[in-house]
């Protein structure tokens, strides 16, 4: 998730701290916390989406989620303004805001055709992406050794589970469970787009609690408009469960985890946080199987081995020259 936060020494406000070099047992908890949490959202997220229309969803907590974060950098004392920012940096925020957005609605519209396990394997294929695009825009950034082998093992995983819902047992039960997983696939995309975004522009000197302001914000505008291309049924007449739903992902999903991932890369080191990444999946597959009765099949867990390791690998510091 490192574009919810640009590992820079910044607090979650805008004061600088020391990082430490290994992750304590308040670094580790707080992981496990994080990721334990992203891979049951998914699973919220398609349970709530049978009574709210996905990509309304999406706005209702966006919207929410924009409120939260507003409050918080007024009370960190986060300056609002553009005046000091480096130029340029603004048009970078509107830009990472609009491939959020763009993001969390392919996650939304595609959880209604593919299941919460799968999507999120393809989702967590972002940091092969960034992997990939990141040395052409930042030097020194490029992939050696093990992680060209990382690299490839997930890709391998992504086509082995394309393939299973083209032709395997996930066609069987969810026909179109082939453009659910397109669209994780392409949301993981625009997640490392965004990723890209505040690594090689201006936007990664602004402090992390403004840089998910942008991105919650623009989505708050952006979504609405979307929705109602699609013909989306708007109503507020949400049951107990969907109201719960929304108030968890806005101030856990979309606020409080995601200002605790910036806080973890501004105080550790960002490779050992990143491998803790691969656990997220495991969990959504873990909550879908339990609340969902998702299936779990030998082709989806080998998919999913795969881009663990891959991630493992990506992640890993290459040997010196």
């Amino acid at each position: 998730m490192e574009e919810r936060g640009k590992a820079r020494c910044y607090s979650i406000g805008a004061m600088p701290h020391s990082r430490l070099h290994h992750l304590d047992a308040t670094a580790i908890a707080i992981l496990l916390a994080c990721c334990l949490f992203w891979g049951f959202q998914q699973v919220l997220v398609k349970a709530t989406v049978a009574e709210v229309a996905p990509v309304f969803q999406a706005f209702v907590r966006f919207a929410m989620a924009t409120v939260a974060v507003l409050a918080w950098c007024l009370w960190r004392g986060v300056r609002l303004g553009s005046a000091h920012e480096p130029r340029g940096a603004v048009g970078a925020g509107v830009l990472a805001g609009t491939l959020f957005a763009a993001e969390f609605a392919c996650i939304y519209i595609g959880l209604q055709y593919t299941t919460a396990s799968r999507l999120t394997v393809f989702l967590y294929c972002s940091p092969f992406w960034v992997a990939l695009l990141l040395p052409r825009f930042v030097p020194g950034e490029g992939l050696r050794g093990w992680q060209w082998l990382g690299l490839a093992g997930a890709f391998a995983g992504v086509g082995l589970a394309l393939g299973e819902g083209l032709l395997g047992p996930a066609k069987a039960a969810l026909p179109q469970a082939w453009l659910g997983d397109l669209l994780g696939l392409l949301a993981g995309l625009l997640w490392a787009l965004t990723t890209l975004t505040i690594r090689a522009t201006p936007l990664g000197h602004v402090a992390p609690a403004k840089q998910l302001l942008f991105q919650v914000g623009i989505s708050t505008a952006v979504l609405p408009l979307l929705s109602l291309a699609l013909g989306e049924r708007w109503s507020l007449d949400f049951s107990a469960f969907a109201v719960t739903s929304l108030l968890v992902q806005a101030l856990v999903g979309a606020f409080a985890s995601y200002l605790a991932w910036m806080w973890l890369l501004t105080r550790y080191p960002a490779t050992k946080i990143s491998v803790f990444v691969f656990l997220t999946p495991v969990f959504a597959l873990l909550f879908g199987a339990w609340w969902l009765g998702e299936p779990v099949t030998p082709g989806l867990l080998a998919a999913l081995a795969l881009v663990a390791a891959g991630i493992v690998l990506v992640n890993r510091k290459p040997a010196a020259a």
